[in-house]
């Protein structure tokens, strides 16, 4: 039987249950401890660590600046990510792609695929922007799996990631334009 895979988009801080919130933040850990370049560089975390930095990302919801897109499988969180924007008008035409991870369990099946061919279409058609822009930790491979949906690396810091001692990691700057 086919997984039925469907979005949700949270648009203030109301939309972010707590019942959405413990999914959100189960997946953080889980994404974050299995390694994932999701926004915590130094496994392990547990709720305690994520969920500040979660009710920080929810309390900054709006529909015009942050949103949390969110990808379900068979009714059950398979991923998220945060696409935000500047509304100062020299910055405003694009936004940013942040925190973007699919629960272990379900990678390979095209969730993050969707996930960005989704934020593709909301920045686009809901947003109104006319770019993307991330950041994404090199030496994970990451550069590559963005390459195949159409990002392009437009720039590098290197050695701006310090992991630990001897393993510094560059940043990857990718954008996605036109959307």
């Amino acid at each position: 039987m086919a997984s039925v895979l469907a979005f949700q988009q949270l648009v203030s801080p109301d939309d972010a249950t707590p019942r959405l919130r413990r999914a959100l933040a189960a997946c953080w850990v889980e994404v974050t401890n299995a390694g994932g370049a999701a926004g915590f560089p130094f496994a392990p975390v547990d709720a305690a660590t994520v969920v500040p930095a979660l009710d920080r990302l929810a309390q900054s919801l709006s529909p015009d600046t942050s949103r949390l897109l969110l990808a379900s499988l068979d009714g059950e969180l398979a991923g998220w990510l945060n696409v935000r924007r500047d509304r100062f008008e020299l910055i405003a035409h694009w936004g940013t792609v942040h925190h973007v991870q699919t629960r272990t369990d379900v990678r390979g099946r095209g969730v993050g695929r969707a996930l960005l061919e989704e934020v593709r279409r909301v920045a686009k058609e809901e947003m109104g922007l006319e770019q993307l822009r991330l950041a994404a930790r090199g030496g994970a491979g990451l550069e590559d799996f963005y390459g195949r949906l159409g990002w392009r690396e437009v720039g590098r810091w290197p050695g701006a990631l310090w992991l630990a001692a001897g393993d510094d990691r560059d940043e990857i700057l990718m954008l996605l334009a036109p959307l």
